[in-house]
């Protein structure tokens, strides 16, 4: 039987997902987590759907040894390819993390909204099958190429990451989009960068709080809320340099690197 005690797993291609875990954290203080960045096998956005599948396998094995009760699937490539044989495969609660499409697409004044997001997101068959819902709005769709590398590399300020994103954006803004959605969880801590780019009238929508609320229903539904009211511990695990996670999140003392 599974404790309450045990911890939320959480893993990602890299130290993005650490933005999905902040707010899991924020809402969900007495629990205990363990994070996983496959920064060895970044980005995910350009693998075939079998190794992310693949690697995603790995990595819930990785959590379910450590004896993680749910495990959040903080990475939207990973997600929309490989969640349902997750789901199959595993008897543990998932929870997926996909680009916040719905909000935007609700909210939308001028009708159009753009996504920026990895390759392996936008061309998978869940992403086309939640864009097909709203028929009614003009979605923009952009690869992000070369940012999750910058991120991984702790080059969130840096000059290229600035360029890379005007290139993205700028036909966005040209087009009077009003919403844009973020649709890698590495993204969130590039909203500093792209706020300077975007006029204020166009929102920036990313996943994190909506996953931590839908963790949260789930370890309710199921009985697996820490009853406990001490702060949970966290540990944070790397197979890249862990220096750039600890950079990321502002710890040092709980990241590990774990060659897996």
């Amino acid at each position: 039987m599974i404790s309450t005690l045990n911890p939320i797993g959480l893993f990602d291609s890299g130290v993005g997902g650490t933005s999905i875990w902040t707010e899991v954290n924020k809402l969900l203080p007495h629990e205990n987590t363990i994070y996983l960045a496959d920064s060895k096998n970044a980005p995910y956005g350009q693998k075939t759907k079998e190794e992310i599948i693949h690697l995603s396998c790995k990595n819930t094995e990785f959590l379910l040894n450590l004896n993680s009760k749910i495990i959040v699937v903080a990475c939207n490539t990973a997600t929309t390819n490989a969640i349902k044989v997750l789901r199959e495969k595993y008897d543990i609660p998932f929870i997926g993390i996909e680009p916040a499409i719905k909000p935007a697409a609700i909210h939308t004044k001028t009708h159009k909204i753009g996504i920026l997001a990895t390759k392996g997101t936008l061309n998978s068959e869940l992403f086309h099958e939640t864009v097909s819902r709203f028929t009614d709005i003009e979605v923009m769709e952009q690869i992000g190429y070369g940012l999750v590398d910058l991120i991984e590399n702790g080059e969130i300020n840096s000059n290229k990451t600035k360029q890379l994103l005007k290139k993205y954006l700028e036909p966005m803004i040209t087009n009077k989009i009003d919403y844009l959605v973020l649709g890698c969880s590495h993204y969130p801590y590039l909203i500093p960068q792209i706020q300077k780019i975007l006029p204020k009238n166009i929102t920036i929508i990313d996943s994190g709080e909506a996953v931590a609320k839908q963790t949260k229903l789930v370890l309710e539904k199921n009985n697996l809320l820490n009853s406990k009211i001490n702060q949970g511990k966290n540990i944070f695990y790397s197979n890249g340099n862990p220096e750039i996670l600890s950079y990321i999140i502002q710890r040092k003392d709980d990241v590990f690197y774990r060659d897996f």
